[in-house]
This record gives C-alpha cells, structure tokens and sequence, in this order.
C-alpha cells in the first residue's frame, strides 16, 4: 500500500499553523492513542515512521502475548497518515498537530492486527454491495474527582457550589452548569478535532454524563469516538478531574454504555432498511438476526474487560440477553421510532470501555452476516424483559472469550490472525486480574478463620 503525497493545502495549512510536530497515532486493542511524533517539517517532507507490529496488541497491564502473535521477529508496521484526520492538538501549549495512521505491514497491506485495520476491512465488504453503513454512538462517562490511589474508591468532584453529586441530579442542569469550564473546554476541543456533537445529558449516576456524536459514516466515527475519549480525558486532566469510562465505576450505581445506532444506505442515499412503502425491509430483519445469532461469540469486543460484565444488571438499563422491540429501552436490540428514511437498531450491549473500531466491526459484521445468510430474527418482544427472559449472555469475560474461541463467528469477519491475537491479549490481562486479592477478600474472608 503506498502512500499518497500529502495535498499541497495541508501543506500551505500545516505551515502557518505554526506547529513543532506531528503525532503519528493509532488506537490499540483498548482503544488507547499509541504511535509515535514526528517535527513538522520531516512529515511535509514524506518521513515515514514504523513502529512493533506488537504495539496494538499491548494489554492494559502493559505485557505483550507471545511473539507467535505478532511475528517471531518482532517485526515493523509503517504508520501511513490518513491526511484526513490532520488536526491541530486543542489542549498542547506549544501548537502540534496529530493525524490517525493505519498501520502496514511490510508488504503494503493493511496489518491484520490493528483495529482500524479490522473495521475498514470489514467496512469494504459492504462497499462491494454498493452499501454503507451509517452509525452515531452514544457514549456515558463519569467525572470523579482528581484519583490517583486505585486501592481508593472514586469521588464525585466537589462543585463550586460546595457539594458532591449522591443522587437527584439525573437529567437536570445544575451540575451540568457548575462543571462549564470543562465543558466549555472540551467543546472546543471537539470543535478543533472536527467532531461534531450532538445531545448532552446528565445521566443516572452521580456526575454521569452522556455525549451523543452526530451520525456518519462509520471509519469517520471510529475515528471520531477515539479522539473524543482522548479529548475527554486531556480535558479533564486540565480541570484537575478524572473523566472515567470505565463501564461499572461505582458499586450500586448505572454503567456507562456506547449504544451505537446502526443503519446502513445504497448508492443512491435510500436506507436499505425500509422498502419503497416505507415498511421494513428483509435487509432489516436479516441484520437484526445477525446480531441475536453472532452477538454472543463476539462479546469480548463489546465488554472487553472483567469490570465491563458488572454492568450488567437486571432493572438498569443494561441488556441481558439479545430480544430485539420498538422503542423499549430493556431489550438488548433497541429499534427506536423514526421515519423510514431513519430505521435503525440500537445495539446497547457495548460499554464505553469498548474500542471503537472493533465495537462498530463486530456490530455491523453480525448484522450484515444475517443479512448474507439470509436469518430471521425472533420475534420482537412487548413489555419488560427484565421481568420476562432470563439473562442469556456470558457474564464474566472468561466465559465470553470461551464462546468467542468455541464459535466460528469472529475468524469468519475477521480472520484468524486477528482472533487469535485479541484472545492472547485477553489471556494476559486476565491471569494478572485472577492474580489480585481484592477488598472484598480482605474485608470478609479474612474475618474467616
């Protein structure tokens, strides 16, 4: 894969941006910004830069799996610049630049291993039907205070008023209003960063927040949600808070999720979801099946982490097994009332410590392997099924990356040498995370004689 020049008005733009360096960046297996910087002027010039093939396969815990994962020889990946994504640094003093890469393996193609690989491969299979999925995320944080003690719970922040949120704050504005700085901040961040913003709310929990990005295509807010969760984090930092998209962060308290709404258009803009007389399409039907068929085996790409299967819990919200309804927020498959040009479903299995590229490659993968074979999806579901199903998904990230292994589903969309990777690095995180003696431990079993 070779790299196209870069356009003489970046250039011209580059330059009287005044900017030192350019940061190369990619997102890891987490969704974590990774890559290396670059002085302005050896990027206008076509310097490139290669990193270890092993870095996106680095596990939160900072261990690599086996180099069989990633080449014997540790190889290089080329960080190729997509010159679309050249933004200026909102929050840097001295002005830098960054641009999102793709990372490439020796022979030009796109490395298997990185996640913004995974989902513009899986983004080309429904460009060779002449279709292209349209997404918008919704993405949940909280905002604890300053927090540098893990052995230490997180804490509201204290607000200018003198309190700390404990409840009753859920979808009202005072809080939303004490905390305007940052906010003022990070909008101009994503101003800066071209992301474009839509709906923000207080959520249910205590300085639970939800920020909704306006839907477009889905490379586009891939790239879009990394950078506002590097944004949100940088921001925050500047105001002396911890902005937390861990998806259970408090005990007894709501998770963060990233629903993604989904649909997907043809070539001429019509949604393929809805048929000329505006009714849905077997398209519609074939991609909700998808998910209730391949969701289950690709749970590790949705809830990544132990702490992501906390979430899940009946009455809050938080899905526990995959029916599908019309505007009923206790289904796993949400398909909210729109007019036919809006059908879309609402995947609200993911929680916001999902990686982006792979959440959206494994939902629009399940959906569009539905619509190929041609499923059909049990009938939709009336009422609360809180009340009415029985949890019906893995509930620990041991079991989940079982299912992934038994099942077929994932080295189908995205190839083995991906899977196998991703299963490695969940490997390692796992076996520190089975080696940690919690609170919990401490508090009741050493009481035991």
């Amino acid at each position: 894969m070779s790299d196209a020049r870069m356009p003489a008005g970046l250039i011209e733009w580059l330059q009287q941006s005044k900017a030192r360096d350019v940061e190369l960046a990619f997102a890891d297996v987490h969704g974590f910004p990774r890559g290396k910087t670059l002085p302005a002027p050896a990027f206008i010039k076509g310097q490139q830069l290669r990193i270890a093939r092993a870095v996106p396969l680095q596990s939160c815990v900072g261990e690599f799996p086996d180099y069989s994962f990633y080449g014997e020889h540790d190889p290089d990946v080329t960080l190729l610049p997509d010159y679309d994504t050249l933004r200026l640094v909102p929050w840097a003093k001295t002005p830098r630049t960054l641009v999102i890469c793709d990372c490439v393996d020796h022979d030009g193609s796109l490395s298997p291993l990185a996640p913004r690989s995974v989902l513009k491969q899986l983004l080309a299979r429904y460009a060779a039907r002449g279709w292209t999925p349209i997404v918008a995320p919704e993405l949940e944080f909280y905002l604890f205070a300053a927090h540098g003690d893990p052995a230490q719970p997180f804490q509201p922040p204290a607000l200018p008023c003198g309190r700390r949120e404990t409840g009753f704050d859920a979808f009202g504005f005072s809080a939303l209003g004490e905390l305007e700085a940052f906010f003022d901040d990070l909008y101009r961040a994503c101003e800066v960063l071209g992301i474009a913003t839509d709906t923000c709310v207080h959520e249910m929990g205590p300085s639970q927040f939800e920020i909704n990005l306006k839907h477009g295509d889905a490379l586009q807010l891939a790239d879009h949600t990394f950078l506002f969760k590097t944004a949100l984090k940088e921001t925050a930092h500047r105001h002396g808070l911890s902005a937390v998209c861990m998806a259970k962060p408090l005990s007894g308290q709501p998770g963060s999720s990233m629903h993604l709404h989904q649909s997907v258009v043809d070539r001429r803009g019509a949604n393929v979801f809805s048929q000329a007389d505006g009714s849905a399409s077997p398209a519609f039907f074939g991609f909700i099946a998808g998910l209730q068929r391949f969701l289950p085996e690709l749970m590790p790409m949705f809830c990544p982490n132990p702490n992501s299967y906390r979430r899940f819990v009946k009455g809050m919200a938080a899905p526990v097994n995959l029916s599908w309804g019309l505007d009923n927020r206790s289904v796993g498959l949400r398909v909210p009332v729109s007019e036919p040009e809006a059908r879309r479903v609402e995947n609200r299995l993911p929680g916001c410590d999902a990686n982006p590229y792979l959440a959206l490659a494994a939902s629009l993968g399940a959906g569009l392997a539905g619509i190929e074979q041609g499923l059909t999806p049990d009938e939709a579901a009336h009422g609360n099924v809180f009340k009415q199903q029985a949890a019906s998904l893995p509930s620990t990230l041991d079991a989940a990356c079982a299912a992934m292994a038994a099942g077929d589903a994932a080295e189908a969309l995205f190839g083995p040498d991906f899977c196998r990777a991703y299963l490695a690095v969940k490997e390692v995180e796992l076996n520190d995370y089975h080696r940690q003696i919690t609170s919990w431990e401490r508090q009741y079993l050493g009481l035991l004689a």
